[in-house]
C-alpha cells in the first residue's frame, strides 16, 4: 500500500470553509461539521487539475462510464446488482432527503426520523408541510439501537415515508441484518416508503462488521427504498457537490424526478469528475484512511472514558463520535467545549439536548490537542 500522509496539517484558515470559518480568528479547534482535514485522494485532485486546464466549465452531462463505475462498485462491495437507469444524479444528498419528502405523501402527511439524528431528518419533513414525527432511540448501554415497538406506536393512518441513517449519523452504528429486516416489515405493514441515507456506507471501522444497503437485506421490498448515497464522505469531497438516488421502481423513481423538477439543478462537472476518479481509482487512498480513523476512534474512546462527566459508545462506523454530556449541560454542552478551545455540534440539533458531536477526520496532534483542551475544562 502507499504510504498517504494524513498527519500533515493543511492550511483550511482563510479558504472560505464552512468548518474553519465558523471560528475566524478565535483560538477554537473545529471538529463539529462532518468535513475531514486531509486532503482528497490523489487520483481526485489529478482529474481536477486535467477537467480545469481544459478551461470551459459549460453545462455538463454524465461523463461515459461513471455509471458503469458506481454499479461495478455496488456489486464488488455490496452484491448489489442494480440497472444504471436506477441512478438519480443530484448536487448534495440533503437535496435527496427533501426531494424524497416532497416525492412521498401529500401535505399533512407524516415522515418518521429516528432521534439523534442528522438535522435536516428533522427539517426536510417541515419544508414540505409534512409532519415531523421523532421516535427515539433506546440506548442499550453497548450501543444504540432502533425501538421497534415505539416505532410501530407512532405510526398513524397518514404516515406515509420513513427517513433512515445507515450507518447512523450520529451515533455511529451499522445496523445488522436482521435489524433491517425488522424495520422493513414494518414498513411493509404499513405501506410506508422508506428513503435510507447511506453516505457513510463506505466508513465501516469495525473490521467484523458490514454495511448491508436496506434494499439489498430485504430485496423483495426493494421496490419501496429511496437509497441515497454519494462519495463525498468516503473520499472528503463534499464541496463538489455529487450524490445519487438508486431507485428500482419506476413509479417511485418517476414521483422523485417530478419533485426535482424546476427546483433541483444539475451536478456541476466538478462535482462528476471528481466521483468518477474517486470511484475508479481512489480505494487504495480510502483503505488507509480507515487505518487512520481507526487509530483516532481508539484515542477518543480512550480519552472520552476518562473524563469525568463524560460518556460515549462505541463507534462502529463514521468518523463521528457522540457524546453524552448532559452532566455537564443539560441544554447547550457545546457552549461549554466551545469556551475551552473546542467547537463541536450541539447535540440539540439532532433532537437530543445535552449531547455533543465530535468529528476526529482530522490530524491525531489536533485531535490530541482538543482532547487535551477538554480534559483540561473538566478537570476545572
Amino acid at each position: 500500500m502507499k504510504n498517504f500522509d494524513f498527519d500533515t496539517p493543511v492550511k483550511r484558515h482563510n479558504t472560505a470553509s464552512l468548518k474553519w470559518d465558523r471560528y475566524r480568528d478565535r483560538d477554537i479547534i473545529p471538529l463539529w461539521v462532518a468535513d475531514m482535514d486531509f486532503k482528497s485522494p490523489p487520483a481526485v485532485i489529478d482529474a481536477l487539475h486535467q477537467r480545469v486546464e481544459q478551461g470551459v466549465f459549460g453545462y455538463g452531462v454524465t461523463p461515459d462510464g461513471l455509471a458503469e463505475v458506481v454499479c461495478a462498485m455496488l456489486a464488488n462491495r455490496y452484491d448489489w446488482h442494480i440497472q444504471p437507469e436506477w441512478l438519480v444524479w443530484l448536487p448534495g444528498l440533503v437535496s435527496g432527503l427533501n426531494v424524497a419528502c416532497r416525492s412521498v405523501g401529500e401535505r399533512g402527511d407524516g415522515v418518521l426520523s429516528l432521534v439523534p439524528i442528522y438535522p435536516p431528518f428533522l427539517t426536510a419533513p417541515q419544508n414540505f408541510n409534512r409532519q415531523l414525527i421523532r421516535v427515539p432511540m433506546l440506548d442499550s448501554g453497548s450501543g444504540w439501537v432502533m425501538d421497534f415497538g415505539m416505532l410501530e406506536k407512532s405510526i398513524s393512518r397518514e404516515t406515509r415515508l420513513l427517513l433512515l441513517c445507515s450507518p447512523h449519523n450520529p451515533v455511529g452504528r451499522v445496523y445488522s441484518r436482521q435489524e433491517l429486516v425488522e424495520l422493513v416489515s414494518i414498513c411493509e405493514r404499513y405501506n410506508i416508503i422508506i428513503c435510507s441515507d447511506e453516505i457513510h456506507c463506505d466508513l465501516i471501522l469495525d473490521a467484523e462488521k458490514k454495511h448491508i444497503p436496506t434494499a439489498v437485506a430485504c430485496p423483495e421490498a426493494s421496490g419501496r427504498i429511496i437509497t441515497l448515497m454519494a462519495p463525498s464522505k468516503t473520499f472528503n469531497v463534499p464541496g463538489l457537490g455529487c450524490s445519487f438516488a438508486i431507485i428500482s421502481d419506476a413509479g417511485l423513481r418517476n414521483n422523485f424526478y417530478q419533485a426535482m423538477a424546476g427546483i433541483v439543478p444539475e451536478v456541476n462537472v466538478l462535482g462528476l469528475t471528481g466521483t468518477l476518479a474517486a470511484y475508479r481509482d481512489g480505494w487504495e487512498w480510502h483503505a488507509a484512511l480507515l487505518n487512520y480513523l481507526r487509530e483516532n476512534r481508539r484515542l477518543v474512546e480512550q480519552q472520552i472514558g476518562t473524563m469525568d462527566g463524560l460518556a460515549m459508545n462505541h463507534v462502529e462506523a463514521t468518523y463521528l463520535a457522540w457524546i453524552d454530556a448532559r452532566s455537564i449541560d443539560a441544554k447547550s454542552p457545546a457552549r461549554y467545549f466551545e469556551k475551552a478551545g473546542v467547537g463541536l455540534s450541539e447535540g440539540s440539533e439532532f433532537g437530543s439536548p445535552g449531547f455533543v458531536r465530535l468529528n476526529f477526520g482530522c490530524p491525531r496532534p489536533l485531535l490530541m490537542q482538543a482532547l487535551e483542551r477538554m480534559r483540561q475544562a473538566l478537570a476545572g
